[in-house]
């Protein structure tokens, strides 16, 4: 079967069992092709909320998949495949969490929204790539704890000087394998290259680029910029898909290790198994996770927009 074929069964079967599919931005472009939205983790479980549709098939990695269950709680939340985890979600703990809490009282705990939906329940507010700065900076306090990507966190920390961010040595493997020889060898290759990249990129690498932001960020400012040539500091399917998006500008990745292992294991034949019934897996959370995880989300809701 060919995979336009493949594609059309899953458009087709979508319709007929009530099936919306979400496909996180670090998807391939042909599952891109099948899903009803393409967005981050968040703005999809707020489009999860919206659809119509009686059952939400996750394209991305489980705590993607755990936002949209708190978020709707009263649909059928599939994960395309079981496996595909996120390594930063794992890196702590809610008792971790909660221990810090603990350990620094009065002090509210932001985390980033790449996190389990346990680990939420003890959380004051969680933030996204793209609205952290935002959502900081209208908080009334002045100083906080940010789990878990110290890059990300090092980051707003320097967007919001007048703020103080206790950080831990989290972050995301993908991103912290980039570094400054490779940023200095690509404009060297490519020296009327804009450089695009991700705030959980190290620091050295932030410091040596033209713009820092969220995927969605990085895909608006290559789209409207007038440059005609762009380097990449993300997961490297952002390439694939600006390529397919502005084919008469020039696309390169900023490290062959640009690949994130687990938003790679999702296949269209996991798609279509998922929309068959056959495939996927039901995310099921107690009812006092989703209510006490929901409440961090609706903070961020508030002060984020």
């Amino acid at each position: 079967m060919t995979t336009r074929e493949l594609q059309d069964r899953i458009i087709r079967l979508k319709k007929e069992n009530d099936v919306c599919i979400l496909a996180h931005a670090y998807q391939s472009q042909d599952i891109w092709e099948v899903a009803d939205y393409i967005g981050d983790s968040y703005g999809l479980s707020v489009q999860a909320a919206k659809a119509p549709q009686k059952t939400i098939l996750m394209c991305g990695v489980r705590f993607m998949a755990e936002t949209c269950k708190i978020l709707s709680p009263e649909k059928r939340v599939l994960l395309a495949n079981p496996l595909a985890g996120c390594p930063m979600a794992m890196q702590i703990s809610h008792d971790q969490a909660l221990e810090m809490k603990q350990a620094n009282p009065g002090l509210p705990l932001v985390a980033y929204i790449n996190t389990t939906a346990s680990l939420k329940t003890v959380c004051d507010v969680v933030v996204t790539s793209s609205s952290a700065v935002r959502i900081i900076e209208k908080m009334p306090e002045k100083e906080m704890l940010f789990v878990p990507d110290c890059n990300l966190g090092g980051w707003i920390q320097d967007q919001l000087p007048d703020k103080k961010l206790h950080l831990m040595k989290g972050g995301c493997p993908t991103h912290m394998r980039m570094n400054a020889h490779d940023v200095e060898k690509m404009k060297a290759l490519h020296p009327n290259a804009k450089v695009l990249v991700h705030p959980e990129c190290l620091k050295e690498v932030v410091a040596l680029v033209d713009f820092v932001g969220s995927t969605t960020g990085i895909m608006k400012y290559a789209q409207e910029s007038d440059a005609e040539e762009f380097i990449i500091g993300t997961e490297a399917s952002i390439v694939q898909h600006l390529q397919f998006s502005c084919p008469d500008k020039r696309f390169y990745v900023l490290s062959k290790e640009c690949v994130c292992h687990n938003m790679k294991m999702t296949t269209l034949v996991d798609v279509l198994h998922a929309v068959l019934g056959t495939g996927g897996e039901e995310i099921v959370l107690p009812e006092e996770t989703i209510r006490d995880a929901r409440k961090c989300i609706d903070r961020m809701i508030e002060l984020g927009g």
